[in-house]
């Protein structure tokens, strides 16, 4: 009876360890608060850009950055070399929006929305779903690491 007594507090005491052990992941909006840079560019199905690599065909993409550090300001800085600022939200866990761009993006309304692939402490996958002129209304995927 001992033993059994024993081994159902060992028990306990175990899975009360795991339990407590368990990684808290930190919230969307401080995962997301950071530099971040191109390292893969897809627009449509076409990749333009990878971060190295002597052959891309919008090497531009080198320069592009999204500012997130600063919440809720927001600065990015296009393929074209050209930098926006404004503000930014999280709506939910699964979209990123850029509104307030000053100046306006062409075509945007001053607001870029992106829907969030996945994200890590490392790396970042964005979908940008606003028809967007600059890279020819293409849906275009960002893979972004930090700076």
């Amino acid at each position: 009876m001992k033993k059994v007594l024993s081994f159902g507090i060992v028990l306990v005491f175990a899975a009360s360890v795991l339990i407590s052990c368990k990684t808290k992941v930190k919230p969307l909006s401080e995962r997301i608060a950071k530099v971040w840079v191109a390292r893969v560019v897809n627009e449509g199905s076409s990749t333009v850009y990878s971060s190295g690599s002597p052959t891309n065909a919008k090497p531009g993409y080198a320069s592009y950055r999204l500012n997130l550090s600063s919440a809720p300001n927001v600065s990015l800085t296009e393929v074209d070399g050209n930098t926006y600022t404004g503000t930014y939200s999280l709506q939910g866990e699964t979209t990123l929006v850029l509104s307030g761009l000053n100046p306006q993006p062409t075509g945007t309304g001053g607001t870029l929305t992106y829907s969030i692939t996945s994200i890590s402490d490392t790396e970042l996958v964005l979908s940008l779903t606003t028809a967007y002129p600059k890279t020819g209304n293409t849906n275009n995927k960002y893979t972004l690491i930090t700076n």
